[in-house]
């Protein structure tokens, strides 16, 4: 569409825009598979912990290993820097809003120590957790250690990531080179469109993260103007891996990263295209997550741009209930595999392939049809 002149636009639609039909077949929840794997890893269930410092540490990487999922954690983060990581997340905790962003810049400036790295990672393994660390393409070198040390596989992300990074000061990874000897699966995002996301996996990524800016603790989008909103940018990115396998036949998943709230975001992320979805602000609610109740984004620790803040999220349940259930509130945020489960047999699939073909609806009024009553009270949908 033309918006003024001769520029034109594209629209776009977030995931509380669109609505998924029912089906004309009902599956029972216990028949529907939701695995993902991700190049030799396979897990249980969809689910991945976003590598944020209040949200992701070694326990909880361990636990959700147990459960079935994957917490990646921040390998340039407070665990890597400091040798007492919960007390440097306490005084992130403490600090007044007012001040908490120039904290969070001076602690980050803290150097990332080599042999944190490598404990961490111990730390996982001998809890019988999947160790996965994440890096900025700045950092990679230090992935080496992580892998050195054990680590099953690497995240190499940053705002957004692409193939080619031109700068007259030089290049900082080459992504190609690093996927073929890293030796584990190298997991790469943040993208968000076709052409993107098709060049990642030609490089050799083992996974791609889609999503740029809709997390809850991210400002990218104000601060930048940055950002495709989800749904679009899933189903741009589900075709650019559908094509890629049409053409090398190597299937690689992709992962909705950030906006994911509810299990109804959980189920139309799916639908959208996604394999599989990583969320922050549900793990940082657990009662297990490290910044008890608190979340911040990545880029936050920017020195010269912050593009991301403080949130509390409150402690809701553990990992466990939050995951599995059961749900003993009402607005979606609790039992996100029985939801998903039940979401995809109420359409009619009994598989996540399945469920990326059902019927998506344009639907930007789902959420208050008839919800009068329950925005009036501050309950349900309008709590």
């Amino acid at each position: 569409m033309i918006i003024g002149g001769k520029r034109e636009a594209r629209r776009a639609y977030g995931l509380d825009e669109i609505a998924l039909a029912p089906g004309t077949v009902n599956i029972d929840p216990d028949d529907i598979e939701i695995g993902l794997q991700i190049g030799s890893l396979n897990f249980g269930i969809p689910f991945l912990a976003s590598a944020m410092d209040g949200a992701v540490d070694p326990r909880v990487a361990i636990e959700m290993s147990r459960l079935g999922a994957l917490a990646v954690m921040n390998g340039e983060g407070l665990q890597t820097r400091y040798e007492n990581a919960e007390e440097a997340i306490q005084k992130v905790i403490d600090e007044p809003v007012e001040t908490v962003v120039p904290l969070i810049q001076q602690m980050y400036r803290e150097p990332v120590k080599s042999e944190l790295i490598s404990r961490r990672v111990k730390e996982i393994k001998d809890g019988g957790g999947v160790a996965v660390l994440s890096f900025t393409p700045m950092g990679a070198r230090n992935a080496y250690t992580a892998i050195e040390a054990g680590a099953d596989a690497v995240v190499i992300a940053t705002t957004v990531t692409t193939l080619e990074f031109r700068s007259s000061k030089g290049t900082t990874i080459d992504l190609a080179r690093f996927c073929k000897e890293a030796g584990v699966p190298v997991i790469v995002g943040n993208a968000v469109t076709y052409e993107g996301v098709y060049q990642l996996m030609d490089a050799g990524a083992a996974c791609v993260l889609v999503g740029v800016g809709p997390g809850a603790a991210c400002t990218t989008r104000r601060v930048l103007g940055l950002g495709v909103p989800q749904a679009t940018a899933v189903a741009d990115s589900a075709s650019a891996r559908d094509d890629y396998f049409e053409k090398s036949g190597r299937y690689v998943p992709i992962i909705a990263d950030g906006g994911l709230r509810t299990g109804g975001d959980v189920c139309k992320a799916i639908a959208c295209g996604a394999d599989g979805v990583m969320m922050g602000q549900p793990i940082a609610s657990s009662n297990e997550a490290p910044g008890k109740g608190h979340h911040w984004g990545m880029a936050t620790s920017s020195a010269s741009l912050p593009r991301g803040t403080r949130v509390k999220v409150g402690q809701k349940a553990s990992l466990e209930q939050i995951l599995f259930g059961p749900a003993t509130k009402d607005d979606g945020t609790l039992n996100f595999v029985g939801a998903l489960k039940l979401g995809m047999g109420s359409v009619g699939a009994a598989t996540m392939k399945e469920m990326q073909q059902t019927e998506i609806l344009i639907a930007p009024t789902l959420a208050t049809e008839g919800k009068r009553d329950q925005f009036a009270q501050k309950v349900g949908q309008g709590a």
